[in-house]
């Protein structure tokens, strides 16, 4: 284990043989951190945190902090865990759970850019780019293969559905469905089709997906007499996600269409 000097290292911290802690880094009870974490330097965990195996947190970034609630304080038992193989770079924040018991979780291989928040009670899927300065309110559910492009906000419990993507700046306070390209405020540009290609996905499901994307945005039918016709036909894993998703939407509701535009990554992002 190297741990530089300046640390400050809570003895009952359990930390794996391997484990690099960088100078200044404060890491309290009950932390646990698994094989092969780096902690650069002025990185802090404290409260109930948990890292997996892998991980890379980055000079001053803060996990475990408690909830930004006001029915939660700073004795609040929570926990904030994060799995295997995650960069979270400098300067992001990671709150722990609002409520007793509750958890603020983080999945498998996702890269956290500097500046990034997430919120208290907020679950991040597999394999997510969250980059500079975006902001997940406490409940954000992000699903796995999102990029959410920087400077974007995300209104506490909303959901943001699998491989969809938010450019840079927008903002959300409704669901942003899978596959779909968010943009501006509360809005939809198309869908990911390059995302989706990166994902796997065949020619044939790829347009399955984009008949339910037209049934549910530009049929002309409301929402719930969309969902009665699609519920007449079968339906593939992906576009039977796209379609569950936007049934199981909360009372906020999803994002509506709005004028295509280029995403960051180029214009062949969104297909409407």
């Amino acid at each position: 284990m190297k741990i530089h000097p300046s640390a400050i290292v809570h003895p009952e911290a359990r930390i794996a043989a391997d484990v690099e802690i960088g100078p200044g880094v404060v890491i309290e009870s009950p932390a646990v951190i698994g094989a092969g974490c780096v902690l650069l330097a002025h990185a802090v965990l404290t409260g109930e945190v948990t890292l997996g195996k892998n991980n890379r947190i980055g000079y001053g970034a803060i996990l475990g902090a408690p909830a930004q609630d006001l029915s939660s304080g700073p004795d609040t038992r929570s926990q904030l865990i994060l799995g295997d193989g995650n960069t979270v770079r400098e300067y992001c924040t990671l709150h722990r759970g609002a409520k007793e018991g509750s958890v603020t979780r983080v999945g498998d291989g996702n890269l956290l850019m500097a500046g990034a928040h997430v919120g208290h009670n907020a679950t991040v899927g597999n394999g997510v780019i969250i980059a500079n300065n975006v902001l997940l309110g406490g409940h954000v559910v992000v699903g796995d293969g999102v990029f959410l492009g920087g400077a974007s906000v995300f209104h506490q419990h909303i959901h943001v559905g699998r491989r969809a993507i938010s450019q840079g700046n927008s903002a959300f306070s409704k669901d942003l469905p899978p596959y779909m390209v968010g943009t501006g405020v509360n809005q939809v540009a198309g869908l990911n089709i390059l995302g989706m290609r990166r994902a796997g996905l065949t020619p044939a499901q790829r347009s399955e997906v984009k008949e339910a994307f037209k049934l549910v945005y530009k049929s002309g039918l409301n929402l719930r007499q969309a969902l009665e016709r699609a519920a007449g036909r079968e339906w593939g894993e992906n576009a039977r996600a796209f379609l569950d998703f936007v049934a199981a939407s909360g009372k906020r509701g999803i994002s509506a269409l709005g004028a295509r535009k280029r995403t960051q990554t180029g214009p062949e992002e969104a297909e409407a």
